[in-house]
């Protein structure tokens, strides 16, 4: 893991600029990547534009290819390390205007599925989902980071 420091020309009052959003893991001088702290949803991943960014379509042909290859080897990994029901990927934006994606390891079990992780609950998990997924968070985590380093 890596330690989070916002870069010089963070946009102030930019919660993606100024604070690490989750789990630092992995960066370099375009991308960051975190993996977000939510019980319900322990595979839940964020690729975040080191860079005050609000829109992919800002991005250079170069820098949204690059995007689009980690939030791949993201997915990659967690479909061969848990073997999801599906992976959702979003780029939303509405509540934090700095642009990141959304990986998202989703069950036929989860507490949501298979409405959206922002929607209504469907239902209680027993036993949670962090014992669920069949796998420690620091083991999956190293696979990532494995994955993101061998990118280049």
């Amino acid at each position: 893991m890596i330690a989070f420091q916002p870069l010089p020309d963070a946009q102030p009052g930019c919660a993606l600029c100024t604070q690490a959003g989750g789990v630092p893991l992995w960066q370099d001088e375009a991308w960051r990547v975190i993996r977000a702290e939510d019980a319900d949803f322990p595979a839940f991943y964020r690729v975040i534009s080191r860079h005050h960014v609000a829109e992919f379509s800002a991005l250079l042909a170069p820098e949204r290819r690059r995007c689009m290859e980690l939030v791949c080897r993201i997915e990659r990994v967690l479909i061969e390390q848990l073997r999801p029901a599906k992976i959702n990927l979003a780029a939303l934006g509405n509540m934090v205007p700095h642009l990141h994606w959304h990986v998202i390891a989703r069950f036929d079990w989860d507490s949501h599925f298979p409405q959206a992780v922002w929607g209504p609950r469907q239902r209680e998990v027993r036993p949670d989902a962090l014992q669920r997924i069949g796998m420690a968070l620091a083991e999956l985590d190293a696979c990532v980071v494995e994955a993101l380093s061998a990118a280049g």
